[in-house]
């Protein structure tokens, strides 16, 4: 009995020692600095984001986790540092579709494999289009436009912050759905693009609800439609696309996330994932994202991973029938 009872003792020993053991090597796992590349210059929505979610991560970690940004060729440049990084945890990315799910399709040659190359931890937040004029426009609604565009092929206008953006393949997406021919003029960003519809250059423009809700306070714009599954709350009496011409199919995330190098340890992705989704999920973060034009979203990596799959097939599909080509 009293053997038994050591033998007893002596496995639970062994037992909790192995569990200890475990859970000292998974906590020293993490690196002692992160850091987060961010594709764009600091001061945007996505810098802005970027930074927000790197400070909450550092008070969870209890690691420093620093932003880098790497803007130009469309997130290309901050894409490829990541995928060459060490997959250790030490260097993520905050991902947009530019690097990921487009790039792949316009660019001949990709220095990375987006497929292959990340492993997706979470997804964070949506950044949604919308179809806008101005607000002195003879297009009250999606159907008067389309009735012009359908009636004068190429005649009527968008401009889109610039060739092979999520904002041009949007328009296009859009085009081709309604079998209409639009005519799109690429702009270097919303700024400019905003001016010549202001100046009446353009007829419309397919842009971030972030950067067209300024204009529609001030009474210059007009939203005709929103390229979601849902009205956005921050333009009320808006419709989606499917609302206000029966085009179904319209529904584009324009999506921010977090990937890691693809060969990081499951235990660190799977920590960073949980990590990021409970920062996600914080009533302060919903507020944040907001307040620079974005909705929370808050998916696992399984759900996000998904996403990118049906995004690239999406644009895939774009691009091909459209033959747009990247710069």
């Amino acid at each position: 009995m009293h053997l038994r009872l050591a033998r007893c003792c002596l496995a639970l020993g062994l037992a909790t020692t192995a569990l200890m053991s475990s859970v000292g090597a998974f906590a020293q796992e993490l690196p002692k600095t992160i850091r987060l590349v961010v594709p764009f210059a600091p001061g945007g929505a996505q810098d802005v984001i970027g930074r927000y979610l790197a400070s909450q991560l550092s008070s969870r970690l209890g690691t420093p986790v620093v932003v880098e940004n790497k803007a130009g060729a469309g997130g290309v440049i901050a894409a490829d540092a990541v995928a060459k990084a060490a997959a250790d945890g030490a260097t993520l990315l905050l991902a947009t579709g530019g690097a990921i799910s487009i790039a792949p399709h316009l660019l001949a040659k990709l220095p990375y494999q987006a497929q292959q190359d990340f492993a997706p931890l979470a997804l964070v937040a949506d950044t949604p289009m919308v179809l806008a004029v101005r607000s002195d426009s003879s297009y009250r609604t999606l159907q008067d436009l389309l009735k012009d565009a359908r009636t004068q092929p190429g005649q009527v206008s968008y401009a889109s912050t610039g060739n092979g953006t999520v904002s041009h393949l949007t328009g296009e997406l859009f085009a081709q759905a309604a079998a209409v021919k639009l005519t799109h003029v690429p702009y270097r960003g919303a700024s400019p693009a905003m001016v010549d519809l202001m100046g009446g250059q353009v007829a419309s423009i397919v842009t971030s609800a972030a950067s067209i809700e300024p204009m529609v306070e001030g009474g210059k714009a007009r939203v005709l439609a929103t390229f979601t599954a849902a009205p956005i709350s921050t333009l009320p009496g808006v419709p989606t696309v499917e609302q206000a011409a029966g085009i179904s199919g319209l529904a584009v995330p324009v999506w921010v996330g977090l990937m890691s190098p693809a060969k990081t340890p499951p235990a660190i992705l799977a920590r960073l994932g949980t990590e990021i989704l409970a920062v996600c999920r914080l009533p302060e973060t919903q507020k944040r994202l907001q307040a620079v034009g974005a909705q929370a979203t808050c998916a696992g990596s399984a759900d996000f991973a998904r996403l990118v799959s049906e995004d690239s097939a999406r644009w895939a599909n774009v691009v091909q029938r459209g033959n747009i080509k990247g710069e």
